[in-house]
């Protein structure tokens, strides 16, 4: 799959190039697209086939703007329930409301087939760029970024060869790193309670880097230490509990969500268990509800701010006609020892 064009060619596919696939005229692919029932079913089929092929999104505003594209940036998020997205969204919001641009929000509810027809409403709307939080995509969506040519950051991991631009930190590190911290503060049965991991890339890379750091170190995996739960209160109690009622309990539960954490501190005030003298918590984003609970919690910081910030700056400045080198940015992690530790 080729990458979105860094040359500022926003062209696109455009009709011509379905029509010519199709071997039509692009009048007749006008006509399947704005009156189907003018067009015979098999031509209709062939039209339908040229454009999956193609990728082309019709033009939603075509003859409304004298360039062709408009002044909005698209944001697609796996949800708008998830806090942790609003202070991406707000940086973003920030850097590109002083230059004029708008920004567009949507929520792909963790679905490739959800977000795949977000990326064709927002080329249909003609945005002049995209930031994308997933970081894996269905064929058709790699398609139609590629042939809008427009720039694309991908910002929910770090990744080696994104389709357009990657602003992100390393989900497998982060969690490796705070796996070995846990190992080096002393604890030796370390409990991981991941996010649902279907259709979540970056759960399954937090889980693999809990496990990827036992290796190194030499500890046996433990799959009865190993939990998946949602990201709520309710859930991280739940997890807690279940943990604790392993026979060799573990002595640290590192959560891959703050809010799983915060649930499991709560249900240990319930039932009288001391943190950290009878088990250690630590998390993943760190929330600031972390740093104010008792006792304060150890997480990951994740650099939300900034990856909004970056990504805004970067897709104005291609969309300007200023070069990048930027292909993939690497913004960090940092652990935040407090007391649950």
């Amino acid at each position: 799959m080729k990458k979105a064009s860094r040359s500022g060619d926003n062209r696109g596919v455009l009709m011509n190039d379905v029509a010519r696939r199709a071997n039509v005229s692009p009048m007749t692919v006008s006509r399947a697209l704005s009156n189907p029932d003018m067009v015979s079913e098999k031509t209709r089929a062939k039209i339908l086939e040229a454009i999956e092929q193609t990728g082309y999104v019709p033009n939603r505003l075509a003859g409304s703007l004298a360039s062709n594209r408009s002044n909005t940036i698209g944001i697609i998020l796996p949800s708008l329930k998830n806090s942790l997205f609003a202070e991406t969204i707000q940086a973003a919001s920030d850097v590109l409301s002083k230059k004029g641009y708008l920004l567009l929000i949507a929520d792909s509810g963790h679905l490739l087939e959800e977000e795949e027809k977000l990326v064709e409403a927002f080329l249909g709307q003609r945005v002049g760029g995209m930031i994308l939080h997933n970081t894996l995509h269905s064929e058709r969506t790699m398609a139609m970024i590629s042939n809008a040519g427009i720039p694309v950051v991908e910002t929910g991991d770090l990744l080696a060869e994104p389709m357009d631009m990657s602003v992100s930190y390393s989900n497998f590190e982060a969690s490796k790193a705070m796996t070995a911290f846990l190992v080096k503060k002393g604890y030796k049965r370390i409990g991981f309670v991941a996010m649902l991991t279907e259709n979540n890339n970056r759960a399954r890379l937090r889980r693999d880097g809990y496990l990827a750091a036992l290796d190194e170190l030499g500890i046996k995996v433990d799959g009865s230490l190993m939990i998946e739960a949602s990201s709520s209160l309710e859930a991280g109690r739940d997890a807690l509990t279940r943990l604790l009622q392993i026979e060799t309990k573990p002595d640290a539960v590192f959560f891959a969500g703050d809010i799983m954490a915060a649930g499991a501190a709560f249900e240990c005030k319930h039932r009288n268990i001391k943190i950290p003298e009878d088990i250690a918590i630590a998390s993943f984003d760190d929330l600031a509800i972390l740093q104010h609970m008792t006792p304060s919690i150890t997480s990951l910081q994740i650099p939300r701010v900034a990856i909004g910030h970056e990504a805004a700056e970067i897709i104005i400045s291609r969309i300007e006609g200023r070069e990048t080198s930027v292909v993939t940015k690497d913004l960090g992690f940092k652990i935040t020892q407090r007391q649950s530790t």
